[in-house]
């Protein structure tokens, strides 16, 4: 294990919150199982890379096995949690862990083929500007390779209510956390630009975990049309794909 770059964490979670107290496990299993498919069915379609080495960074529990499987991918899992870390070290789930945090990451230059955020840009974007890890995403990459970050959308009904929690202090209260930041499919495309990359952006799905698991069916459907360019800003969950050409 190597440690390398700062500590800095996410905020603690109150899990006496209003929403959680609502929901039920098997409710949010039903999602999670969900977007997992829908994560694995974009990727295959879009990103192109069938192979090599991939960075994830805030990896927490899970770096993204699912999405890059062993033999064809080697990943390199990071997270500024070194608890998260150990574990991840212990249960096999990457190649190599390491302890550090987006944007001071010690790392060569183009060494690897995808960089990968998976629901961590959100909790950064609490904690300080973005800018720095799309430049360091961008540094990392070998040429052809991508970003793929999976982010909570800003123009989605639930986004939206949730900036207005985050605004008015009643984020904790109502979901646990205040730093569940949801991010504008406009901003996403805007860094990814400033930093020279080539963006793209997915719909992964609309529906909540929170709804009922009845309902989150109904709407699955809906899931098909999220790669189109107006429908997939509106998503619940964004993916962007951001390229790095020459």
């Amino acid at each position: 294990m190597t440690i390398t770059g700062s500590q800095m964490r996410c905020a603690p979670h109150d899990p006496d919150n209003l929403l959680d107290r609502m929901s039920r496990e098997s409710t949010l299993n039903a999602h999670y199982e969900h977007l997992i498919e829908r994560e694995r069915q974009l990727l295959a379609k879009h990103l192109g890379i069938t192979s090599g080495e991939v960075l994830s960074i805030g990896a927490g529990w899970h770096p993204g096995r699912h999405l890059f499987p062993a033999p064809a991918f080697r990943i390199t899992a990071v997270d500024s949690d070194p608890e998260r870390v150990a574990t991840v070290e212990r249960l096999q789930r990457a190649d190599e862990v390491r302890v550090g945090y987006a944007g001071t990451l010690e790392l060569p230059a183009a060494s690897f083929d995808v960089v990968l955020y998976r629901l961590v840009l959100h909790h950064i974007a609490y904690q300080g500007p973005l800018a720095p890890c799309f430049a360091e995403a961008a540094r990392l990459m070998k040429p052809g390779g991508a970003m793929v970050a999976i982010e909570p959308g800003l123009w989605h009904p639930v986004g939206l209510g949730l900036a207005l929690a985050n605004r008015t202090g009643l984020a904790t209260a109502l979901h646990g956390t205040p730093d569940d930041i949801p991010l504008s499919p406009r901003r996403l495309g805007a860094l990814a630009r400033a930093a020279g990359l080539e963006p793209e952006l997915h719909t992964v799905t609309y529906t909540w975990r929170r709804l009922p698991s009845g309902l989150q069916r109904a709407l699955a459907p809906l899931d098909r049309v999220g790669s189109r360019p107006r429908a997939a800003r509106l998503g619940h969950t964004l993916m962007l794909i951001a390229r790095r050409r020459g």
